[in-house]
């Protein structure tokens, strides 16, 4: 990365149908817990949002353990979508996030429509809850993937909670998992989300050849990491021609980001924003690497702000 040749102030700004973030660097739900987790590492309040875990109607302990295995070039999951449930998230969570001064997204999971129309119904409530983000991509719990993989009910989904999201934004989280993400992305747009995400994790195994048994006890897990990478940048630059651009949906993009050149490689595929998972494992100051080394890229590129990249590779 190279050194600022000036001293022009970069706007790192961008708009998330309506929601401004200072900057487009977020947390991936899961990887961060519902804050203080995170908090001794990062100024959480540095970022343009802040993702939670899944919350759903009731608690979860989640899957077995154990529940993460470390693959080359990336990570296999199944945490089970854990959480402290609704009543508990609203009672415990929403105090500190509402003190963090930037967007919150809230990611919303359930076992059928009626869930998840019930959940978004009240978070709509909390002010500071900025965007609810809809899970139908989970590939480690038993009906994770009931809606994710197919457009019509996916569709049905979202048209059926879209009345109790009155006030916040929604988004749907896509999965990677489909023949053609294009359908479920013009799907999800149908029903009515005004923001999109993807990728969620590749559904995957590892098997302990020693022992002759899967290494996560729910025996599959999701991929994440470097490795779904280029997966995810393709499908970004798919969904975003096909279906976001036109309907006017920004798309917030994530898949194995570690630096910010591989946030500018999503930004210019048709990201809005992007979201940082698995590398905060690593090392969690990513996401204000991330920020600085995007500054740098636009200066260096004569660039006043990163919302001019998006969409902007040479097709």
């Amino acid at each position: 990365m190279g050194q600022n040749t000036t001293t022009t102030p970069i706007d790192l700004s961008v708009d998330l149908a309506g929601v401004h973030l200072i900057n487009p660097v977020m947390t991936a739900s899961g990887t961060s817990g519902f804050g203080p987790e995170y908090a001794a590492f990062l100024d959480i309040s540095s970022l343009g949002a802040f993702v939670t875990k899944a919350v759903t109607p009731e608690e979860r302990r989640g899957n077995p353990q154990p529940r993460t295995v470390e693959t080359a070039a990336g990570m296999l999951n199944a945490i089970g979508l854990a959480n402290v449930g609704l009543e508990r998230f609203c009672r415990e969570k929403v105090g500190y996030l509402s003190g963090l001064g930037i967007p919150i997204v809230v990611n919303v999971a359930g076992r059928n429509a009626d869930d998840y129309a019930n959940v978004c119904r009240r978070l709509d409530e909390i002010e500071c809850l900025s965007i609810l983000e809809l899970n139908v991509s989970c590939p480690n719990v038993s009906d994770g993937l009931d809606y994710g993989t197919d457009a019509g009910r996916l569709e049905a989904l979202v048209a059926h909670v879209r009345p109790f999201v009155r006030r916040a934004k929604l988004m749907v989280k896509l999965s990677p998992n489909v023949t053609d993400i294009t359908a479920t992305a013009r799907a999800a747009v149908n029903g009515g989300a005004e923001i999109l995400s993807l990728i969620n994790t590749l559904q995957g195994m590892a098997i302990n050849v020693e022992t002759r048994k899967p290494m996560l006890a729910n025996r599959v897990g999701g991929l994440s990491g470097p490795a779904i990478k280029p997966v995810a940048v393709c499908m970004t630059d798919k969904v975003y021609r096909a279906v976001a651009r036109d309907a006017g949906v920004p798309i917030v993009a994530m898949g194995g980001i570690q630096n910010w050149r591989d946030a500018v490689e999503f930004m210019l595929a048709g990201a809005t924003a992007v979201a940082v998972g698995t590398m905060l494992f690593v090392d969690p100051t990513v996401p204000i690497q991330i920020r600085e080394g995007l500054t740098d890229y636009c200066h260096r590129h004569g660039l006043s702000a990163v919302r001019n990249i998006v969409g902007q590779v040479d097709r």
